[in-house]
């Protein structure tokens, strides 16, 4: 005969079901306390209203950040009026671990529903990008691959819009120099091709009428001067010698001078070199201004307002020579015999700081006498 199976009773397993029981309902009235004091706040306008009436600002919810730590951000940009009601809010809805992180135009006032669903669903994120003054395009296309996380051949087409280059009457194959230097906010998932068109757009609303007008005064057209700007972008170092820079090269060209520019030796080379020696001044290339007169044909790099206004407006002095200073300042000279003197004077300085290297002494006896720019091999900028 079988026997019935033994029936097991236990003390510590009714303990333990009670206990998890009694967890369980202290978690379920802990959500609901939550629940009714969000609420609450809800009800009073604590938390906010709808998607936010005030004015769109920036919050970075950093990698692996908290939900508290993005609350605190929250509260302090003015988007909800409480980091620890929404923390709570958070809770009730189970969302406090699925933020994403990232940088996010949100309103002020918004309310915590419209908040959490931008964090967790990526809506409202925004990529910021800086083009500094002077970039080319060769430093600003990898700068835009990179932040809006677009393919490099994207790029690489919107900077070659043949709509854009026909609207600007830009004779050269790319935008070069019209990607106005500024701080950009793209919503995530911009193109190339749209964040192209919003730095070409800001590059019109900074162009005056007024500048338009000016252009037959000083003989050369928009192009010319935005190349012109260029130079004057990546030559100067103070600020207040951006338009007497660009007199030297004004009066150079008016007097069917060589510019003998060393930027647009760099630009034509390709790659950054920190030196321009005078094995680079052979670079065949239509941008060598050592071998070929007049301007470039385009930009070299994407000049600021400053460079445009002292490309419009030159100063009013005779100079045709300019030699650098190792705190950044030109010292500017009008004939060459006195420039060919202030370039010693700089040769002495620039040995003060920094011994000359075996390469440029042996260059020094083999400078040629004519020209403005042939100093370019010693370590003292000269043109």
């Amino acid at each position: 005969m079988r026997l019935p199976p033994r029936f097991f009773f236990s003390m510590r397993s009714v303990e333990g079901d009670n206990t998890t029981r009694a967890a369980g309902r202290g978690l379920t009235l802990r959500r609901a306390a939550c629940a009714a004091l969000v609420f609450f706040a809800a009800a009073s306008g604590g938390c906010g209203g709808g998607s936010g009436s005030g004015k769109p600002v920036r919050v970075t919810v950093p990698q692996g950040a908290s939900l508290g730590v993005a609350a605190d951000s929250l509260a302090r940009a003015g988007v909800i009026r409480s980091a620890r009601l929404f923390r709570l809010y958070s809770f009730v809805r189970r969302d406090d671990r699925a933020i994403k992180a990232g940088t996010y135009l949100l309103r002020r006032g918004s309310g915590f529903g419209v908040v959490l669903d931008a964090l967790r669903g990526g809506k409202g994120l925004v990529h910021s990008i800086t083009i500094p003054e002077g970039y080319a395009l060769s430093q600003i296309l990898p700068l835009l691959t990179g932040r809006l996380g677009v393919p490099a051949e994207s790029v690489g087409v919107a900077v070659r819009d043949t709509a854009l280059l026909h609207r600007l009457d830009i004779p050269t194959p790319t935008l070069e120099g019209y990607l106005f230097p500024d701080t950009y906010i793209f919503p995530d998932g911009t193109t190339a091709r749209a964040a192209v068109a919003t730095m070409v757009r800001r590059f019109e609303q900074v162009w005056e009428p007024g500048w338009t007008a000016r252009l037959d005064t000083i003989a050369l057209s928009r192009h010319d001067v935005i190349t012109l700007a260029s130079i004057v972008e990546k030559e100067a170092r103070l600020a207040e010698e951006r338009a007497v820079i660009a007199a030297v090269y004004m009066n150079r060209l008016r007097d069917h001078m060589l510019l003998q520019a060393d930027p647009t030796v760099q630009y034509a080379l390709g790659e950054h070199q920190s030196r321009v020696l005078y094995k680079h001044l052979e670079v065949e290339s239509p941008y060598n201004t050592y071998k070929h007169a007049g301007l470039p044909p385009g930009p070299i790099a994407s000049p600021g307002r400053a460079s445009l206004v002292a490309a419009l407006y030159p100063a009013a002095v005779p100079y045709r020579y300019f030699v650098a200073l190792p705190d950044g300042h030109h010292e500017f000279r009008s004939d060459y015999a006195s420039h060919e003197q202030a370039v010693r004077v700089a040769r002495k300085v620039w040995d003060s700081v920094a011994p000359p290297s075996h390469e440029e002494t042996g260059r020094r006896d083999a400078e040629r006498a004519g020209g403005s720019g042939q100093a370019a091999a010693r370590r003292p900028r000269s043109r």
